[in-house]
């Protein structure tokens, strides 16, 4: 009634908590009432509103995460559309970290063809390389082997099955642990330690100080960032661009973690595109894009690691209690 969420963003909020019960739905609507007016100042774009309501649905129905997956995977399909001018699109329903590692690879395909100096645009050379791979065609050529990447964070307690929350899919959002722990237990998964700061829950700072960041660099930098900075894009961070906020040239910007950003590549060019403003505090994951129509986009990054408050010291630490008026036993110990 306020106009806070337009009709299509609404639409996918009822499709998205349309598998809970009518007790859950009233949570969620209140936890996300609450969000909304917490963030006032940020517009809400209908993929962003739909991701952070996909995050309450699994805080209150966390029993349910695990059936809902496996339920959904149950009914992957291929879908042919047939289009206009002879165009038609091929759709492809399957879990998401086999989707993202499907893309990643002819992704990887497209972008070794480019350096072998085809004329073609990224996205003719993406759909050529599923139209060969599909058919049994060479998709390389003379190209190397090429391996695809996805990364999914997980806490420890979780990869243990003592938690089965924190579980993430870069460019897709949370996953339940189960399924993470799937992942992970795949013989071709690659396990990497990623240390991070209790008190923030970023990776701990790698710093360098050259123009080009080194691979241990730009690894750190995709796994805390995750996607491109900007606030409504979710390109994964794997498939984005370096770049630094403080410019190295013009404003002797540091190559290091607290000065590198993910950003796709269309809009780190936009960055510096007459009428955009760009600021972007690595350290806080805070990103505050501005249009030339005066528009304000706030987004945060989320952390990998959601530090837990701090626990009250044991009983027998605290300090006793003294009636009011009594005086200070000498024999008592300071605290």
């Amino acid at each position: 009634e306020d106009g806070k969420v337009e009709y299509y963003a609404a639409s996918r909020v009822v499709e998205v908590t349309g598998v809970l019960s009518d007790e859950h739905a009233r949570e969620v609507d209140s936890l996300l009432a609450d969000k909304l007016a917490s963030a006032a100042e940020t517009m809400w774009l209908p993929h962003n509103l739909v991701r952070a309501v996909r995050r309450l649905v699994d805080k209150v129905d966390p029993a349910g995460r695990v059936e809902r997956a496996r339920k959904a995977d149950q009914g992957r399909k291929v879908t042919l559309e047939h289009g206009e001018n002879c165009q038609s699109r091929l759709v492809t329903t399957m879990r998401s970290e086999v989707a993202a590692a499907c893309y990643a690879r002819v992704d990887s395909l497209a972008r070794q063809r480019k350096r072998d100096g085809h004329k073609r645009t990224y996205d003719q050379l993406r759909a050529d390389a599923v139209a060969d791979l599909l058919l049994g065609n060479d998709p390389g050529a003379k190209a190397p082997e090429v391996s695809a990447v996805v990364y999914v964070h997980m806490p420890v307690d979780t990869a243990l099955s003592i938690s089965e929350s924190g579980a993430e899919l870069d460019g897709y959002g949370p996953i339940p642990g189960a399924i993470g722990r799937e992942i992970a237990a795949n013989p071709k998964s690659t396990w990497r330690k990623v240390l991070c700061d209790p008190a923030t829950g970023d990776p701990v700072d790698l710093g360098r100080s050259r123009y080009r960041p080194s691979a241990t660099l730009r690894e750190a930098i995709r796994v805390r960032d995750r996607e491109c900075v900007v606030p409504w894009c979710h390109r994964p961070a794997r498939h984005c661009d370096t770049d630094h906020e403080q410019e190295w040239a013009r404003d002797n910007g540091p190559t290091s973690l607290a000065n590198l950003t993910a950003r796709c590549r269309r809009h780190h060019r936009m960055k510096n595109t007459r009428g955009w403003t760009t600021t972007h505090n690595p350290s806080c994951g805070t990103t505050t894009v501005t249009t030339p129509l005066g528009t304000i986009h706030t987004g945060r990054r989320t952390p990998i690691l959601i530090p837990n408050p701090p626990k009250p010291p044991p009983p027998s630490l605290q300090p006793p209690s003294r009636q009011p008026g009594r005086p200070p036993d000498p024999d008592e110990p300071p605290f």
